[in-house]
């Protein structure tokens, strides 16, 4: 079962391939076998530093290949990572470094502005705040560099089980706390031996990285190519450009990447004769996920890159991948997130009372899958909810059709997908209700042709309270992520607000309300 570990991956292939490339951005490349022996003295270092089996590190960078290191470092050393999304300000990321009590943090230079703050006020992590990526190291700071280059060669002798946790990842709940859902060894193993057996993936191929490393999303399919033995690259670049992206494709031979459907819409609204200029031919194998893609989409996926075939997957970081619909089946069931992956159970979409529906007819999605989640972080009651026995959900709404292919109609309750990123209306109402003009304030979704959708904030004020859109959008700046930020702002009376009978804002109708303003000014 040793293989159920990613550094147990790395390390057969160290043996078996050691000049093969393994992991690279635009800075380093790492052959199997110097990625091996990083991730053994960073290992050696941590527990130097006085860590101990179970020990958290909370990880804060963009994309890199000291994320790979990292990962492959921690799960040798019996450590959990916890990845922070980099767009979380400092508040945020307080937050999820005092709930799992890191012992460690490790931080990119460019993003030490968002930890620096906090390394006198997390008692847990005293004097293990670690920096990379840049030659100078901050006062007060450990150099990632210098404490690999002074361990020992050998990874500390820790017995790492399959069952026991190698990540924390946080994801916001409808409380708009994140909650820490715990991922073992033989969970996140199971799901790249999923994904390779059911779609093909082999060590011929070389997969990009585009999707943040802080997600689960490149988590699971980077150490997919890695578990085979092959080279996953890596786009470092700061912000999404689509025409590099195009270049690297050419440039790296990429047979194989997980795009939101925001990447493809950008791409596709490049000019037809800047498209034309970059070879495409080796891409093999496409995948949207992590919010719902269009059709129109879809189909000029499908015809700009003619030698891939397109997958679309649902899943989620609790479950796993849940749902596949796969190349053969694009063009008869466009609207269906597919049905079940290779090796897990049949989907089950059940009614309030935890019965079957019949097909047609909706309910919420629970899956049962070998790589399911192990329950909240220091949440029981939050973990029970997330079951029905060994059936897990995360609230999604959906129906199955005549063929079992799987329809969603809804998501979370209320939950706003931008660009891939969740976001929960409830956290960006507590940071605007907080402002002393707000009366009340409901936060939703609207369709936005780019992110898919967008943040509006509808807002009443107090009476003898003047405030302008600009000054909330400024507010929630030092208090929000950038994509949870509202992009527009709307005042309107009390009476405006649509409520239930017992007065609870009616997000539903004020979504609906937004999707027929939309569809009247197209």
């Amino acid at each position: 079962m040793d293989l159920l570990n990613v550094s147990e991956m790395v390390a057969a292939h160290a043996r078996l391939r050691p000049a093969d490339p393994g992991a690279k951005d635009s800075r380093r490349a790492l052959s199997f076998a110097q990625w091996d022996a990083r991730a053994s003295r960073l290992a050696a270092a941590l527990h130097g530093l006085g860590l101990a089996k179970g020990d958290r590190v909370g990880i804060l960078a963009y994309n890199c290949v000291e994320w790979m290191e990292i990962y492959v470092a921690l799960a040798r050393a019996g450590l959990v990572a916890v990845p922070l999304n980099f767009r979380l300000v400092t508040p945020e990321i307080e937050y999820i470094l005092e709930h799992c009590e890191a012992r460690v943090v490790i931080v990119q230079d460019a993003l030490l502005d968002r930890l620096d703050p906090l390394r006198g006020r997390l008692p847990a992590a005293a004097g293990r705040f670690i920096h990379f990526g840049a030659e100078r190291v901050p006062e007060g700071w450990l150099g990632l560099e210098a404490l690999v280059a002074a361990a020992p060669e050998q990874a500390p002798k820790v017995t790492v089980l399959p069952s026991e946790p190698w990540a924390f990842m946080y994801t916001s709940g409808t409380t708009g706390r994140p909650k820490g859902a715990v991922r073992s060894h033989a969970g996140s193993a199971l799901i790249a031996l999923a994904t390779a057996l059911d779609m093909g993936c082999s060590r011929e191929d070389r997969a990009l990285l585009v999707m943040p490393m802080c997600h689960a999303n490149s988590l699971y399919f980077s150490f997919t190519f890695t578990c085979l033995g092959a080279a996953v690259v890596i786009d470092d670049r700061r912000s999404f450009d689509p025409e590099a992206l195009l270049a690297t494709f050419e440039r790296e031979r990429i047979s194989f990447t997980s795009l939101v459907p925001t990447h493809y819409v950008t791409v596709l609204a490049l000019p037809e004769d800047v498209r034309a200029k970059y070879d495409v031919s080796s891409v093999r194998r496409l995948m949207i996920s992590s919010a719902p893609a269009r059709r129109d989409t879809k189909l000029a996926a499908m015809a700009y890159f003619r030698n891939a075939g397109l997958y679309e997957l649902y899943g989620s970081t609790e479950a796993g991948w849940v749902t596949l619909l796969r190349p053969h089946e694009q063009l008869d069931k466009l609207g269906s997130v597919g049905r079940e992956w290779v090796g897990t159970g049949p989907v089950r979409i059940l009614d309030g009372e935890g019965n079957e529906v019949p097909d047609g007819e909706v309910g919420e999605l629970h899956s049962r899958t070998p790589f399911v989640f192990d329950g909240y972080w220091k949440d029981p009651q939050k973990t029970a909810e997330a079951f029905r026995g060994a059936w897990c959900s995360v609230g999604d709404m959906a129906y199955r059709d005549a063929q079992g292919y799987i329809h969603l109609v809804d998501r979370k309750s209320n939950m706003i997908i931008s660009g891939g990123e969740n976001i929960y209306p409830s956290e960006v109402e507590a940071v605007l209700a907080a402002h002393a003009a707000v009366r009340e304030v409901a936060v939703i979704g609207v369709p936005d042709p780019k992110w898919g959708e967008s943040v509006r904030a509808v807002v009443v004020c107090h009476d003898g309270y003047r405030v302008t859109e600009a000054e909330l959008i400024d507010w929630c700046r030092e208090r929000l992520a950038g994509y949870k930020r509202p992009k527009q702002v709307v005042f309107v009376g009390e009476s405006d607000l649509p409520r239930t009978a017992t007065g609870k804002i009616q997000h539903r109708i004020l979504r609906s309300r937004a999707v027929v303003q939309a569809a009247e000014t197209d």
